[in-house]
């Protein structure tokens, strides 16, 4: 698969296989999160990979509880109402059963934590797209930065107390075998020519 192909194809996988993929794979999908652009060369992206389900668990209910003592209005940015909500009614989902969770971290008050993460989690579905693994981008951690549980919680896998939540992705095969390529119709994102 060419590198247009895999990008154009690249669809998010939210219903995965039990089965682990092989170590091999995970590090060609992060070390192409490692390879990413970032401000100034600055290689600031902290990658820390989840594949024991057990804390993948833990982490999923904790972010549960976590969500449903939020509040949100109209004002509230919709993915993140759409969380609060779910929590409240006992429905949330937050890895969808993938076997690999990578969440992405960057240097606080670094002013291109954002962009640089967001370079590297793309780079990483389109690698994952690349080896026939399914990806999607979870923001749900970001969500819960200045959160003291979260964040406790993450300090005992390897989040350093300089950092800030960036995003995260899960990983693994697609329940159905290859993960989704149909491309979806673009009704967004205007062009102008000047």
């Amino acid at each position: 698969m060419d590198a247009l192909e895999a990008i154009l194809s690249r669809r998010s996988t939210r219903r995965y296989a039990s089965v682990m993929p092989e170590k091999a794979l995970i590090e060609k999908v992060i070390e192409a999160g490692r390879y990413a652009p970032s401000g100034g060369n600055n290689q600031t992206t902290h990658f820390v990979v989840f594949t024991d389900r057990a804390v993948l668990d833990e982490m999923a209910a904790l972010a549960c509880a976590e969500f449903a003592k939020m509040e949100a209005d109209e004002n509230t940015y919709a993915s993140l109402r759409h969380s609060i909500s779910a929590a409240k009614r006992g429905n949330y989902v937050f890895h969808y059963g993938a076997p690999v969770f990578i969440m992405t971290a960057n240097k606080k008050g670094y002013g291109n934590a954002l962009a640089d993460s967001a370079c590297a989690l793309e780079n990483m579905m389109i690698a994952a797209n690349a080896l026939d693994l399914g990806s999607c981008w979870i923001n749900q951690l970001h969500w819960l930065d200045e959160n003291q549980a979260m964040r406790g919680f993450l300090y005992q896998y390897g989040l350093r107390e300089d950092e800030t939540i960036t995003g995260g992705l899960i990983l693994g095969y697609a329940e159905g075998g290859l993960p989704e390529r149909t491309p979806l119709e673009r009704k967004g994102n205007p062009i102008d020519w000047v």
